[in-house]
């Protein structure tokens, strides 16, 4: 039976598409899709109109730094006059930097220029880093320090590295880039010109690099935008509208889509201000939220029950955050029932929220809200209306009869155009009909709510983060010592999985769990290394495939997990 608050929602977004966000029609790959007309064709119109609507508002809060929408537009516009006598349109600018404004301009700066914005992972290892720039094919790389000295230590590197000194004010840091530059005229950008690309680590290894064009974007954009607007007028109906510039924390890293695309640009849209946190603090996180008055909270589980936990949190009125998000991984089901039932009161009055997207949906998927997410907390949530089209597939790409389960398929406008130089996976992620095959179980209920039960890729997702169980084998047998290896997730209260692993060493080999950790830490980021390693004295059980039996490791390990 469909609730209150659903009921609320679909009247309230029939209304905004019918008025203020009218639906329009695109033909893409032979597909009649959904798009919201009144999204601006590129980024670079989005990013004009409203940094000029919102110019005196304060766009970004880092530190002691404070800039407005206007000032970081004048700076991500000398950047793109600058790169546009230096790229063509659809080369490939890499970002390799922690959150700072400088990361945010550049962002802005490349897409204006007609670049495609590639949003390197800052927590990659030198090795990591070289696969995928030369995956994507970039041809100039933007660095802060410690990725610089990573970048550095590359064999034969040759891609052109700008240093920006990040811990500078923003017109300094980013004189690298803007200073006697020409003044090129910037190319007019429509829909289909290439945007964005971000990495995805799926069952195959190495990561693929997910190439979105503008229209993808914006679009994914705008869908958030519904929603928001959504649940605004719904305050507005309840008498209890916002009186303050909406806020929230960038406390998840800008090159995940969940920073990149709900939270960095959709706040140009709704004129809301971003409070940088480079590096996550659970404390840290509710003083800025009292200093700042943040109303809107989004991370991985683990941050909010950080907070929800934390013994200090008394101490701090959070009463100015509606929501509490997250993203990335469920969320154990106490922790959702603790959030509503702790966190509200006059010193917290935010309200469990979960989403469910994906890098190669530019973050849209489904959602679970407030009072419906306490009702099935083991849910993902309803299909983000208006634009997504969610359909549980079979092997053959056919639809299943509800309540029945199968891989989630999820079809828009928004969805990613190819990964890049990769026609094989490009054609293997969706189906004939252009459903993007998730690699994820589930089933839907009579209420059209998603129900996540199994994983189809070999991947672990510890804390948002996915970890290949393939690339840490990869990087596991990279070491003369390993005969055999098998990688799998373990259950974990504050990541949600963990990796860890069961290792053959060669006849007179052997290795500590420590050596092994340290030997792998100079080759793959700290979040892939296993957190547990088990010495198997036997050869790793098989199948008839000779593929190794990871459904009995895992159990077998589990088990022994449970137990200490």
């Amino acid at each position: 039976m469909r609730t209150t608050l659903d009921q609320r929602m679909d009247d309230g977004l029939a209304a905004l598409t019918a008025a203020q966000l009218p639906l329009g029609e695109i033909e893409l790959n032979g597909v009649t899709l959904p798009m919201i007309a009144a999204a601006p064709p590129a980024l670079s119109y989005y990013f004009a109109h409203y940094s000029a609507e919102h110019r005196q508002a304060t766009f970004l809060v880092a530190g002691e730094e404070r800039l407005t929408f206007g000032q970081v537009y004048d700076e991500a516009h000398k950047v793109a006059r600058a790169l546009a006598g230096r790229i063509a349109v659809g080369d490939r600018v890499g970002i390799a930097m922690r959150n700072s404004p400088s990361w945010i301009t550049l962002y802005m700066g490349i897409t204006m220029a007609g670049g495609v914005a590639c949003l390197l992972n800052g927590w990659w290892q030198s090795e990591e880093l070289a696969d995928a720039i030369a995956e994507v094919e970039c041809g100039l790389i933007f660095a802060d320090g410690p990725r610089v000295k990573r970048l550095a230590g590359i064999a034969a590197f040759a891609v052109p590295v700008v240093a920006i000194d990040d811990t500078l004010p923003l017109g300094e840091a980013l004189a690298a880039v803007t200073d006697g530059a020409p003044d090129v005229a910037l190319p007019a950008l429509g829909g289909d010109h290439d945007a964005t690309i971000l990495f995805t680590s799926g069952s195959t290894g190495q990561s693929k690099g997910a190439l979105s064009d503008h229209r993808a974007v914006l679009q994914a954009v705008f869908n958030y935008l519904a929603q928001a607007l959504v649940m605004l007028g719904i305050a507005t109906e309840d008498g209890s509208p916002p009186t303050t510039q909406p806020a929230t924390l960038l406390n998840v890293p800008l090159f995940h889509v969940t920073a990149e695309v709900p939270v960095f640009l959709q706040s140009f849209a709704m004129g809301r201000k971003l409070v940088l946190m480079p590096k996550w603090d659970a404390e840290e996180a509710m003083r800025l939220i009292q200093a700042e008055g943040v109303t809107y909270f989004v991370g991985v589980p683990l941050m909010s029950f950080e907070i929800l936990t934390h013994p200090n949190r008394p101490h701090y009125d959070l009463s100015t955050v509606t929501d509490f998000a997250a993203g990335g991984a469920p969320r154990p089901v106490d922790h959702v029932r603790r959030i509503k039932e702790e966190m509200a009161g006059p010193k917290g009055g935010g309200a469990p929220l979960l989403g469910y997207g994906l890098t190669e949906t530019n973050g849209i998927g489904c959602g679970n809200w407030r009072d419906n997410y306490l009702a099935k907390p083991n849910s993902t949530g309803r299909a983000s209306a208006p634009l997504v089209d969610l359909a549980i597939l079979d092997g053959a790409g056919r639809a299943v009869a509800q309540g029945e389960r199968g891989e989630v398929g999820i079809r828009s406008v928004c969805n990613f155009k190819e990964y890049w130089g990769r026609p094989e996976a490009t054609a293997a992620a969706f189906t004939a009909d252009r459903y993007f095959l998730t690699g994820d179980i589930g089933y839907l209920d009579a209420e059209g709510y998603l129900f996540i039960v199994d994983r189809k890729k070999d991947i672990i997702i510890r804390g948002g983060e996915n970890i290949s169980c393939q690339e840490v084998e990869a990087a596991i047998y990279e070491n003369p010592r390993v005969a055999e290896a098998a990688v799998f997730g373990l259950a974990d209260e504050r990541y949600g999985e963990v990796p860890a692993a069961v290792v053959v060493y060669r006849p007179g080999e052997e290795m500590t769990a420590d050596e092994l950790c340290a030997y792998l830490s100079a080759h793959i980021a700290a979040f892939k290394v296993p957190q547990r390693i088990w010495t198997s004295l036997e050869p790793l059980p098989r199948l008839g495939t000779e593929k190794i039996d990871k459904v009995s490791l895992k159990a077998t390990y589990r088990a022994l997990a449970a137990v200490g």
